[in-house]
């Protein structure tokens, strides 16, 4: 007999087919089984379309299995009324006989009130099987929840000696191409892609996932004191941008200036992202604004390129103690990942 970790294994992989997709939404998938066998499958697609567990059972063929039928959801069937009915309520109207969640929802509008109502109508419900990898698929999703704020990845590439960039602000380019096309994988999984006012003068980066198939991030920049030129691709209007600065507030098509104020500036940064609702934010640099988040302890994940290549002086890398999560070599460069040591 399958086990119900190799049903929920399979669900926690059609979650993951929904990221950079379902954001603000959490990733969920749904697998519905009926005497041993998958009768039915699906995931949340896209934000403000139909839950995991309404693409599910839309792929049963014979709806009349449901009623006998286990039904395995990574995260708690919501109970109200959002973009799309509640889901606990579609599980009931099939009858379906039990439930085996991954993890509860932790957000207010659910918080438990989806098991409640499918127990009070006499559904089975197990709650934790593969808890540990549904929180870590849903990292961003359950941090937004307790700390209110954006969860921060910081990246960046350094030379074998220690450099980011030359004496000149030029580090291009420090990682190699199969690097280079990583990271623009990751910009398509996170909602907001940030920059300070140096990178974005001297690299003049489009922050976009060109090299990639995904949406493209809105992209943040701090420009405090509006000195930025018009000619940058920041500028071009070709996708969502916002520049936080403490001047002045204007909206244009496509483009945002925002003030905000000086004193405690990314935390005030970090707050209007969340109202935005910015749920995940990729910091790319440069040195300056990454060793500001790493000082005010603003990230979750740094992600670290490490180049054969040396420049013999420029400017440093960012200094941060964190535990190491893993290592990889990515056609030559290495590229190890970082968790703040509190989390």
């Amino acid at each position: 007999m399958t086990s119900p970790e190799v049903y929920m294994q399979r669900a926690l992989e059609l979650a993951q087919l929904g990221q950079g997709r379902v954001s603000p939404n959490p990733m969920v998938g749904c697998v519905i089984v009926h005497g041993g066998k998958i009768i039915g499958e699906g995931w949340h697609q896209q934000f403000g379309g139909p839950h995991a567990e309404v693409n599910a059972i839309h792929s049963v063929d014979d709806k009349s299995l449901l009623s006998e039928s286990t039904v395995y959801v990574t995260l708690e069937p919501c109970s109200h009324f959002g973009k799309t009915p509640p889901c606990a309520d579609l599980l009931l109207e099939h009858r379906v006989k039990r439930v085996i969640v991954c993890n509860k929802d932790t957000h207010s509008l659910v918080a438990g009130k989806g098991i409640e109502k499918l127990r009070a109508a006499g559904v089975e419900v197990t709650v934790g099987v593969k808890g540990e990898k549904g929180l870590h698929l849903n990292k961003r999703f359950f941090h937004v929840v307790e700390k209110e704020r954006p969860y921060i990845i910081l990246k960046w590439a350094e030379t074998a000696d220690g450099f980011v960039a030359k004496e000149n602000y030029d580090s291009k380019w420090i990682s190699n191409e199969y690097s280079r096309q990583l990271v623009h994988k990751w910009r398509g999984e996170e909602d907001g892609i940030l920059v300070g006012r140096n990178t974005a003068a001297h690299d003049n980066p489009q922050l976009d996932v060109r090299e990639w198939t995904g949406k493209n991030p809105v992209r943040i920049v701090i420009d405090r004191f509006l000195k930025l030129s018009e000619r940058l691709h920041i500028m071009d209007g070709k996708q969502p941008t916002i520049i936080y600065n403490v001047l002045k507030h204007e909206e244009h098509p496509n483009l945002t200036l925002m003030r905000i104020d000086e004193q405690g500036f990314l935390w005030h940064l970090l707050k209007d992202l969340h109202k935005r609702g910015i749920h995940s934010l990729f910091v790319e640099g440069g040195a300056h604004t990454l060793q500001s988040f790493i000082n005010e302890g603003l990230w979750e994940e740094i992600r670290i390129f490490k180049s054969p290549k040396q420049f013999n002086k420029g400017i440093k890398a960012p200094h941060f103690h964190g535990n190491l999560l893993h290592t990889e070599n990515v056609m030559g460069d290495n590229l190890y990942t970082y968790k703040r040591p509190e989390i």
